[in-house]
This record gives structure tokens, sequence and C-alpha cells, in this order.
């Protein structure tokens, strides 16, 4: 079965090759540095990371670009109110962003661009859309005039016949329903950060900063532009129009949207006192990979409910799999293969993979994986599993974790280390053998202090982390 993505350019869902095989030319939109990373955002980065993965998988060889917004009015205005320059503003939460997205195991892109070391590469944009005649200048702004493109509204799938030509909003948040012409540069104000220019003294609007640093680094085609739904308009519409508008090319083969998240139901505010940074979550007790399964758990273009009920269940779930690896990794098998488990293996190999070559379809393909462990679980208890299945039972949970990344427990920092706990369990088992029962009883209960469980089976001593 093909790779497949649903491209909200065609409203259709389509076999998916790159532009130059085996590499892929992917642009996504990274954060705008002016706060903590909040699940909402998260949600779009960890479905880029599922897709990234995947891409792998398929024997893809990945060109990423992700771009930091770290020049805005929102920026310039926190900023101003902090007394700080803005790189000294954004840095901070630049920082926490990659911090934040490395402990949830989010892949860090071949190429991370700020908007702001890309200026002159916008001004050249707005050069080019300036001589195709796509631009005028009002006040010392320059803005895109839609009506010299006609495909305008192509990507979110509106009409804009009868607009005025000229009217416009010069902010760098619009209104849907007034969005006209926008801003590609804008004129200095007093008090904000400028650059000078050969288009005046200013800033870049933010439509632009998109634009150009993704064809510097992968050229006037790219094979895949992501981003989250929120963006389709007037975001990722404006990037067409005015990189399609300066090049006269198609701008982006496939675009993927992520939906929103909901938070027990609700659309995510601080007025609702539902609003969570993944530091705050963090600070509640949940390891980081318990929210990356919550939030790659739903296919990425269906509405998730993130629930902390959601993260309990989560967190059974990724307990259930450990157990399951563990079990493999420990058992003493009879020897030999049972056929049928072969197959039933191979089988669930295909399920998984069919699913996520279907536009991303993670929850099918979680589905795939628990319901095989449920079958092998069964037939371990039954004394079927020999000791000739174990390697593609193991293979299988690889592949998984490759993709999901759960299984391997997230260490706090200053916990104890591995070869520390394997030390103490061989001293417990001493212990034991020399009838030094408290000694023995002494070491497990430091253990489950610093969360690690043992757990005496007939093949030996088993433990895991909490």
């Amino acid at each position: 079965m093909s790779l497949r993505f649903h491209n909200t350019l065609t409203q259709r869902t389509e076999e998916f090759t790159s532009l130059h095989p085996p590499t892929v030319g992917m642009y996504t939109c990274g954060p705008t540095v002016w706060n903590y990373v909040h699940i909402g955002n998260l949600r779009t980065f960890a479905s880029q990371d599922i897709l990234r993965r995947w891409l792998r998988y398929r024997g893809y060889t990945l060109k990423h670009v992700m771009n930091i917004t770290d020049v805005d009015d929102r920026i310039i205005q926190q900023a101003v109110a902090a007394g700080q320059s803005i790189y000294e503003y954004t840095d901070q939460y630049t920082k926490a962003f990659f911090e934040d997205t490395g402990k949830v195991r989010l892949e860090k892109p071949e190429i991370v661009c700020k908007a702001t070391d890309h200026i002159p590469e916008m001004v050249g944009v707005i050069q080019n859309l300036a001589s195709n005649g796509c631009t005028y200048e009002s006040e010392g702004s320059t803005y895109f005039r839609i009506t010299t493109f006609p495909e305008y509204g192509k990507l979110a799938h509106l009409h804009f016949e009868g607009m005025k030509a000229g009217a416009r909003i010069d902010t760098d948040k619009y209104d849907k329903e007034n969005a006209r012409d926008f801003v590609l540069w804008k004129a200095k104000k007093e008090g904000e950060h400028s650059w000078d220019t050969a288009l005046g003294e200013g800033r870049p609007g933010w439509h632009i900063e998109c634009s150009a640093m993704a064809m510097k680094y992968l050229g006037e085609t790219l094979d895949i532009h992501a981003g989250g739904v929120d963006l389709v308009f007037p975001h990722h519409e404006n990037e067409i129009a005015q990189s399609e508008g300066a090049t006269g090319k198609q701008f982006a083969r496939f675009w993927l949207h992520t939906e929103h998240l909901m938070v027990e139901g609700q659309t995510m505010s601080k007025s609702l006192g539902n609003f969570y940074t993944l530091r705050d979550l963090f600070d509640k007790g949940y390891a980081p990979e318990i929210v990356r399964y919550l939030l790659i758990s739903v296919p990425y273009r269906k509405q998730l409910n993130f629930t902390f009920e959601g993260l309990k269940s989560a967190a059974t779930a990724i307990e259930r799999l450990r157990n399951f690896e563990l079990r493999l990794k420990t058992s003493k098998f009879a020897d030999g293969e049972n056929a049928a488990l072969k197959e039933r293996t191979a089988a669930a190999l295909r399920q998984f993979e069919e699913a996520l070559d279907d536009d991303l379809n993670t929850a099918e393909a979680l589905g795939a994986v628990f319901e095989y462990v449920r079958d092998v679980n069964t037939a371990m208890d039954a004394g079927e599993f020999l000791a000739g299945n174990a390697a593609a039972a193991l293979d299988l949970l690889a592949r998984f974790d490759s993709i999901f990344d759960v299984l391997k427990p997230s260490v706090a920092e200053g916990a104890i280390a591995d070869a520390d706990i394997d030390a103490l369990i061989a001293e417990r088992t001493a212990a034991k053998k020399g009838r030094n029962f408290a000694r023995a009883d002494e070491i497990r209960k430091q253990l489950l202090e610093q969360g690690v469980i043992l757990e005496d089976t007939k093949e030996g001593v088993r433990w895991k982390r909490k």
C-alpha cells in the first residue's frame, strides 16, 4: 500500500512521492516565542514529529525546515513591557521551547531558522513581488495587493469576488471577515525595533517571514508545508499568494494541517482556567511520554479532547506495553517457533504500517499493536509462545517505538542510573543467598523510594521505573 496524505489544497487524500527522492523538502511553522509552549501548539508539533518519523521509516531523507518567529506585534509589546530587547526577550523562550519539546521526544528539524536572521531574504522576495506588480506602498509600508493573484483563497477554499482593492488591516493579527490586502513590510513606529533596508526603515510582516525562509532552504517548490488548522487562513493563504506571486511556480505540493485541541470538551483559554503549558503538566507529575502518547493517540486531522482522565489512560497503556516488552526480554520460553504466531506478528506489522501509510492514522496503528499484545500475552499464558517467536515480536515493538517513542521511561534529573540499579539488585540477590533478608528488604525499599519496582520471578529479578 502506498503512502498517502490528505492535502488541504485539493481536499483529497493523495499518494505521496517527493520531487527529488529520496529527499523530502518539508517546512513547518514553528513557535512564536513570546511565552512557553502550550499543549495546543504542542499537539501540532507532535503530529509533525510523527510525520517526519514515518517519512524516514518509509525510506525518505528529511530536509525539514522550521522557523522561529521572533519578531511580531506581541513580541515587541512584551519586550518593551519587560524592559528588554526583542533578542533578549525571545531568546529565553526559544531555549525553553527546545527544552520542553526535547523532553517529549520531538526530533529537532534539520534546519531551524529565526526570522530576525533573514531580513535580507524577506526584502528580496518583496522586491520580486514589486517588480511583478503585486505590491503598493502606503505611509512607508508595503502591501500585497491580492487582486493581482486571482487564485487567492484556493487553500482555504474561500471566494472573494467583489473585494475592494486597497482595503487592508495594518497588523499581524487578522480578522478573517475583514482580511484584504496584507502587509509585507511595516514602516517603523516610534519605540519599535526596526531594520534599515532598501524598502525603508521598518520590519517584516508575519507572512513574508515563512515564504522567504522556506524558499531559501528548500527552493521555490516544497514537497510538504504543515501547520495547525488555525493557520490555513490567512497565514498559509497569504504565503501561497506572495510566494507564487514572486516566482510564478507552485509553492507547496502538499499542505497538511493538524486539528484543534480541546480541554475537557472546551476551547483552551486562560479565562476558563484550562490553559496548560507543558511545564504545568510536568509540575502536576505527568511524565513527558504520557503527554506525548495522549497528543499523538488521535489522528492529526481529528479534534483531540485533552483530559486528565485521558492522561491516566495513556499512562496505563504505556505500562501495558512496557510490561509486555519486559516479559519478552526476561521470560524463558520453550525452544522452537510457533508458525501461527509468526504469521500473527507479520500481520500486526502489516496493519501497523498500513494504518500510518493511510494519512498517519495513529489510532489504527495503536489498535493493531494492542490487539497483538493481547493475543501474544494469551499465547504466553497458554505456553504457546516459543523462543523462536521472540525476536520478531521485539522487532515489532522496536518499529512501533521508532515512531511513537514512549517505551523508555523518562529519567528525572538526579535519578538513579541503570547501572546502579543493577548493582543493587546483584547485592540484594547475594544478601538473599546469604540469608540476610533484612538487607534484601532494605534494598527493595531503597529502590522503590527512587521509583524502581522489583519483581521476583522464577527466571530472576525484573525491574522497571515507575
